[in-house]
Order: structure tokens, then sequence, then C-alpha cells
């Protein structure tokens, strides 16, 4: 089975703050007071700017990162990606504070660069593996499970 994800990672009351008007969008609870942002084809349409995208990601749309990077003037944002089949693959994070790129962008094989995103959020691991599994984010294997998510 495999993992897959593409979502923005905050406090939720940010996320539902500067969300609010973006369209096909859903932000959802996790743990620790956090919430995702899952990104889906019609949010990505509504917000891709021109230009490439911000290496290595391959579904953060172009442009975004400035988005991100001003939702983050009052508390960090997190950009992640993961794509992991039969136990092998990769991830991808980048965390904005206060404005300005404060890690990454990484990219790594494993499971190393979200939980490094999520502990510069502030995330802890509360007896969990990592800050990864103590939000909650291995709740759906696909960002479009987290789309429906009850």
């Amino acid at each position: 089975m495999g993992y897959y994800l593409e979502a923005v990672v905050a406090a939720e009351t940010l996320l539902r703050a500067n969300a609010a008007d973006l369209p096909a969008t859903r932000v959802v609870p996790l743990a620790q007071g956090f919430a995702l942002l899952p990104m889906s084809d019609g949010l990505d349409e509504a917000i891709r700017g021109d230009g490439p995208r911000l290496a290595p990601f391959r579904m953060l749309p172009s442009g975004f990162e400035r988005t991100l990077a001003a939702w983050s003037a009052t508390s960090p944002v997190a950009y992640v990606e993961a794509d992991i089949w039969g136990g092998t693959g990769d991830q991808s994070a980048a965390v904005w504070t206060a404005g300005t790129l404060t890690l990454g962008p990484l990219f790594e094989p494993g499971y190393r660069p979200i939980s490094l995103a999520l502990r510069h959020l502030g995330a802890r691991t509360d007896g969990r593996p990592d800050e990864f599994d103590a939000i909650g984010l291995g709740r759906h294997g696909r960002t479009e499970d987290w789309l429906k998510d009850d």
C-alpha cells in the first residue's frame, strides 16, 4: 500500500482564516492544534501562477510559495509532499516563518523531511515515533482521502 500526500500544514486557526476564500479547499483538523489543507486539482488551477514550481516539489502550484510566506506572518506554515510505495519513496518539505523561508526545501528518501518541518511548526512527539505520527498524518494514505475526511 502506498502513501501519497500534497498539503499545507499549519495551526488550524491560521489555515481556517487564510484558506476561507480559496476555492476547492478543505481544512482538516489534526492533533496538537494543527490542521492540513490538502491540495486539490481545483485549488491548484485557481492559484497557479506563471513560472516554474519551487524545486523539488512536484505539486506545489507555481507562485503559491509567496502566499505561504504571507500566511506565515503570524505563525509558521509548512508545505509537504510524500510519495511512498512499498516502503520506499521520498518526502519533501519547506517551512516559512515570519514571511521567510526558514527550512528547506528539503528532499530525501524516507520520512525525515516532514517530521523536521512539523518540529519547526512546534509539533511534539508525545510518545509517538515522530511528529508525523503524533499529529495524525498517517490517518489517510492519499491526498484525495483528506478531502473527504469526516
